[in-house]
């Protein structure tokens, strides 16, 4: 069943634009973009356009929004290309909050999606780096989150009952023990991975503020540059090899169409390297930080997986059974294949 995407009331939407001065307001739409949890329109005003969002539950404590926006206007001091956060008329504050609920609202920076360009590629790694690079001596004044997808106990812990719920499904439950060996090879695959991570020594790795969620659909393009990066509600604690990590799967993920099917359990591997590239040009990674990269993908691969599945039987809008199946065969090729990464980033 599809996930029912929350929507602003009109009455909402009069109520908490009163409390900013945009302008003459001329149009409103819908913004069917990113998190179903976030009801999100589009405010066009005669001072020009808008983006109005209310935060998801769980992703609103008013503290975790502080350091959310604190970074947000520490980032524009710096340059960094992202949208201006708009404060409220009479406390230019960043955070509206009514009732329960919690708003914001952005500038809107209209400009296009990610199309899988080589130079696009490479400016989302050079872009990360420079985050990496801004953000490393920034001392928040509220505490960012520390939890993560590496060697992680919530996700050691998520198979069995990821099992139950699948097997509630009739048509699972009768593959019940191919459904076994499968999360079982999950299991170890995550745990494999981990494991080579850790002897690489990331533990005693210097942590430090990353985005956690940098990938095509946070970013804005024009003439394959980055103009904006979106979405900090999951910036943290990290060592800055897994934002890395994980920006090179989602760029270099290859995927298909509706049929689980057709799909490749390939990483578009020239995509990948350009990534890291275009990080080195303003950050150059470690030896041990290039070779825990096809690792942590493996890693955060299957945590990604997981979450969803474990919650609902499906991912998105394909069967968990399936997909769980082409993320086995996508990580067990990540293992298989890692000669990109010997490139030395540098070649």
């Amino acid at each position: 069943m599809a996930v029912k995407r929350e929507k602003l009331s009109s009455e909402d939407l009069a109520i908490v634009l009163s409390h900013y001065d945009l302008g003459i307001v001329q149009e409103v739409q819908d913004f069917p973009r990113g998190s179903h949890a976030a009801a999100k329109v589009v405010v066009r005003t005669d001072r020009g356009k808008f983006l109005l969002k209310r935060r998801p539950v769980g992703r609103d404590g008013p503290y975790r929004v502080a350091f959310s926006h604190a970074l947000q206007r520490y980032l524009t001091s710096k340059n960094f290309p992202l949208p201006l956060l708009i404060g409220t008329r009479e406390d230019n504050n960043s955070m509206l909050k009514i009732d329960e609920a919690i708003y914001e609202v952005f500038e809107f920076i209209d400009a296009g999606p990610y199309e899988g360009g080589l130079v696009a590629t490479y400016e989302a790694g050079k872009t990360l780096a420079l985050y990496h690079t801004l953000v490393k001596d920034y001392h928040p004044q509220w505490n960012p989150p520390r939890g993560h997808y590496h060697d992680s106990r919530t996700v050691h812990d998520a198979f069995k009952p990821m099992a139950e719920v699948l097997l509630k499904q009739p048509e699972i439950k009768q593959r019940r023990e191919d459904l076994i060996e499968l999360l079982k090879q999950l299991r170890e695959s995550y745990s494999h991975a981990a494991e080579v991570v850790n002897g690489l020594g990331m533990p005693t790795w210097e942590v430090q503020i990353v985005h956690s969620d940098w990938h095509p659909g946070n970013m804005l393009f024009d003439d394959e540059h980055v103009v904006a990066v979106i979405d900090y509600d999951s910036a943290r604690i990290r060592p800055r090899v897994m934002d890395v990590a994980n920006g090179c799967l989602q760029f270099a993920m290859v995927t298909g169409g509706a049929d689980l099917a057709t799909w490749e359990f390939t990483t578009d591997t020239n995509r990948a390297k350009r990534f890291l590239r275009g990080y080195d040009e303003l950050s150059m990674l470690t030896k041990a930080e290039l070779e825990a990269v096809p690792y942590l993908m493996q890693e955060v691969l299957i945590a990604q997986t997981v979450r969803p599945i474990l919650k609902t039987g499906k991912f998105a809008r394909w069967d968990g059974f399936e997909f769980l199946k082409v993320m086995l065969g996508k990580a067990q090729w990540l293992n298989k294949n890692q000669k990109w990464t010997k490139l030395d980033a540098r070649e």
